[in-house]
């Protein structure tokens, strides 16, 4: 606008000059005009000379020029004029046309910002409705997992109780490799072992319950219910593992009486009974809660009559058959100390009755023995002091075992105390638990073992003993610390144990089977637990020991190291 603006004054200003010069020759030509008429009258009224009037020709001719000469350059200036007024025109349609450019121009950017806006708005509604298609399917899927595990959940429940018998069990595998040990590294192996137990449980009256378990592992062995994949993958014994009955009276609810083939039912370590064993017996538990009281908060008395064994005597004179059994019982207490601090202790007296039985059964298959005498019972590589009869047929050279005795009786003495913390860490809490044990008839025995039978013409006789009893090897501790829980998802367990036991402390065919031996042994153990889901476990146990050196026993061993790698799924 302001080029044409310019353009415009400039034609204006050619027109005015161009009508200025039309204006003076028309002055001039007037003036000629009336000098030419001037002339003539005069030659009228006076007789002019021929030159004045040849110089009048003259000048008028000059000023013709001059007014044709003006004529020309006026013509240039309208010419000019016109081509001025032409650009002019065309730089105005030229301004015209760059200012109808420059208002698309901008009316597109408005109009593409308007859509940029518009897109950006779709854009973020689009993100929220997919947010919100996202947050509809998630809870969707959530409520579609939570009605699956409902029916899952409800299914389980109505498959665990049939009639008056609720189910439960546990499956584990372990993969379990050996290191060091004996110098001709007999103890070196790398197996792998499974678990599976079936518990079925029922509530019969309101007096009355009971129940049994199925489980795995050697019929033979009384204390593991580990099996060990090693037999061509034929088919594995299921036995039963538990069966009984339990009674408590309406009119003295803290009586109850248990019996058949039960659970333990003292509170112990395994330093002197392994906790895959279930003893054959009765057992009697008075229980007193004393929640009102403001430090001693539980007592209870624990006996127990439990039979291993029947065997027919040896003596020539004496073939009757007698009964090995367990006879004892046990006083326990709970404390609160603080509200983070609890303390229970407990201490029980197990009196073995003619346990000489067990050495025998352990020593070759008897009618003590499992399964009726056709199986040796498998111990942990038992050490207490056995003195063994065996006789040599003279004929064939065959040995045969003819009596086996302990040089100890054992009447244990057993005290546990135990403090559990807990810490501000709901997870993390803390338990200290020690176990002192002592066999207060070690060598007790020896005076009744008997000689060897006199030899005769078809077989002789021989005893020997692997080591000579000692009475003051009859101590055995087990100190253990553990920090963490194996209850829920993604909980930890930690755990240390040092375990010392001397040959004559505990009976070493029912004690902890894990460990390098069941007595003269120095042990570590220590565990960790992952819980992956509520139900599944991974869990890592490692032994660490060596047998004692003692005056019969004078060999130092390499540690034997044996680690345990397990997945345990309980249902």
């Amino acid at each position: 606008m302001w080029r044409e603006h310019n353009s415009s004054n400039y034609g204006g200003d050619v027109r005015l000059k161009a009508l200025g010069v039309l204006f003076l020759s028309s002055l001039i030509g007037a003036g000629v005009e009336g000098q030419t008429q001037k002339s003539a009258t005069k030659k009228k009224t006076s007789s002019g000379t021929a030159e004045q009037w040849k110089a009048l020709q003259e000048t008028v001719a000059e000023q013709q020029k001059q007014i044709d000469g003006l004529k020309a350059v006026v013509e240039k200036l309208a010419a000019a004029n016109e081509r001025a007024a032409v650009a002019g025109q065309q730089a105005g349609e030229a301004a015209q046309r760059a200012q109808s450019v420059a208002d698309q121009a901008s009316l597109t950017a408005r109009t593409a910002q308007t859509a940029a806006a518009a897109s950006e708005k779709d854009a973020q509604h689009a993100e929220f409705s997919a947010a919100e298609a996202k947050t509809a399917i998630a809870r969707d899927g959530e409520e579609t997992s939570a009605n699956v595990q409902s029916m899952m959940k409800s299914f389980s429940e109505r498959i665990k109780n049939v009639g008056p018998f609720s189910f439960s069990g546990d499956i584990r595998l372990r993969e379990e490799p050996f290191f060091g040990g004996p110098a001709e590294e007999s103890q070196v192996r790398n197996r792998m072992r499974f678990r599976l137990r079936v518990n079925a449980n029922a509530r019969l009256s309101d007096e009355f319950s009971g129940g049994f378990t199925l489980a795995s592992g050697d019929i033979n062995n009384p204390i593991s219910v580990m099996q060990t994949t090693n037999q061509m993958s034929t088919r594995k014994p299921f036995e039963l593992d538990r069966a009984f009955l339990e009674y408590r009276p309406r009119y003295f609810k803290t009586l109850m009486l248990t019996g058949g083939k039960i659970s333990q039912p003292w509170v112990s370590t395994e330093l002197v009974w392994d906790k895959d064993l279930n003893p054959e017996g009765l057992a009697q538990t008075l229980n007193f809660n004393l929640e009102s009281t403001p430090v001693l908060k539980r007592v209870a008395l624990v006996g127990f009559e439990l039979p291993f064994a029947e065997t027919a005597g040896v003596s020539l004179n004496n073939k009757s058959i007698v009964q090995t059994a367990v006879y004892g019982g046990q006083l326990q207490t709970e404390w609160r100390l603080t509200e983070w601090l609890k303390f229970s202790a407990s201490a029980a007296f197990y009196n073995w009755h003619l346990a000489d039985s067990v050495a025998f059964a352990v020593a070759t298959a008897t009618a003590a023995s499992p399964d009726l005498g056709l199986l040796r019972l498998n111990s942990n590589g038992s050490q207490n002091s056995v003195v063994t009869t065996t006789g040599t047929l003279i004929a064939t050279g065959q040995r045969i075992i003819t009596n086996a005795q302990l040089s100890s009786k054992f009447g244990l003495l057993d005290t546990i105390g135990r403090l559990d913390i807990a810490m501000p860490a709901e997870k993390w809490p803390i338990a200290i638990l020690g176990d002192f044990v002592q066999n207060t008839k070690a060598c007790a025995n020896v005076g009744n073992i008997l000689p060897a039978p006199a030899n005769t013409a078809a077989e002789t006789f021989a005893q020997s003993s692997n080591a000579t009893c000692n009475p003051r090897q009859r101590r055995g501790y087990w100190l253990e610390a553990r920090a963490g829980k194996s209850q829920k998802k993604g909980d930890l367990n930690f755990a240390y144990a040092r375990i010392f036991v001397e040959r004559e402390a505990v009976l070493g065919a029912f004690n902890y089977s894990e460990i390098r031996q069941a007595t003269n042994v120095s042990q570590h153990k220590v565990e960790a637990f992952y819980q992956l889901e509520d139900n599944i476990q991974l869990g890592f146990t490692g032994f660490f020991g060596r047998p004692l050196v003692t005056a019969t026993s004078t060999t130092v061993e390499n540690t034997l190291k044996r680690l345990q790698f397990d997945v345990t799924y309980k249902f």
